[in-house]
């Protein structure tokens, strides 16, 4: 969408505030032998309790309040009563939602507790490369300069990207034009970033994989020649100057 109204920022705001503080408190309430069941019940319940609307649940059936992928696991991970967190877990929490029509997204990785299996280093590349590219967003640029800078930042790191997992825009609804926010170059994306409109930014950070594949549960994502995933996202509001970063509250980059 594009805000072009008062109410419009407003409602922005608000939506935004409310699926950052969820993924805020989500990882926070996060402990060794909870499941994964147990945590989205948490953020459900945070979501229901100020009237917003899971935007997997409503716009694709998700059976879910919010996403979690753990481990090998890239995305669109189905919240569990038989999945455990342990101690060293790359856990990643994606939280969406809609409030008074508004739809906002925001999404991030950490390791859950000391870091014994060395997951450390490809979450801090992932927030790294997200803020980076944040930052060189502005009205006019060509959205796939961006999925440039991603990539080369993550092979300066000595990683690699997803390339069918991609940013999007959002707004009146959870993903709307542009519907491809790639984390590589696309020459054939001519595209170019809208001021005053309203796109999640996400990177999707690989220490093997280049392509998400779907499990047999219909949901969860893994890769297609497996290692590890961090992914990071916020929503924006693109300008002509620093974008505005509705999700900040959720603290990814703490």
């Amino acid at each position: 969408m594009s805000i072009t109204k008062e109410y419009e920022l407003t409602g922005m705001l608000k939506v935004s505030e409310v699926v950052a503080t969820t993924l805020k408190e989500m990882r926070n309430y996060a402990t060794p032998g909870m499941t994964t069941k147990q945590l989205d019940d948490f953020g459900g319940q945070m979501l229901r309790k100020v009237g917003a609307r899971s935007a997997p649940r409503e716009t694709y059936g998700f059976p879910g309040w919010t996403c979690i992928s753990v481990n090998n696991e890239i995305a669109h991970g189905i919240p569990s009563e038989k999945k455990k967190l342990k101690e060293g877990d790359l856990v990643n929490i994606d939280v969406s939602a809609e409030l008074n029509g508004f739809w906002a997204d925001n999404g991030g990785s950490f390791v859950l507790g000391p870091d014994i299996f060395n997951h450390q280093e490809l979450v801090e590349s992932s927030k790294r490369i997200l803020r980076k590219a944040i930052s060189n967003i502005r009205g006019g640029i060509q959205i796939s300069k961006i999925g440039q800078l991603i990539e080369s930042e993550a092979r300066k790191s000595g990683y690699r990207v997803i390339k069918n997992l991609t940013g999007h825009g959002i707004g009146r609804s959870l993903h709307e034009e542009p519907y491809e926010i790639a984390n590589f170059y696309d020459r054939f994306n001519r595209m170019r970033f809208k001021k005053n409109s309203v796109v999640a930014i996400e990177t999707f950070i690989s220490t093997s994989s280049t392509i998400a594949s779907t499990k047999s549960d219909g949901w969860t994502l893994i890769g297609n020649r497996g290692g590890f995933v961090a992914q990071h996202e916020h929503t924006i509001i693109v300008t002509d100057e620093n974008p505005i970063i509705l999700t900040g509250m959720n603290d990814i980059w703490n």
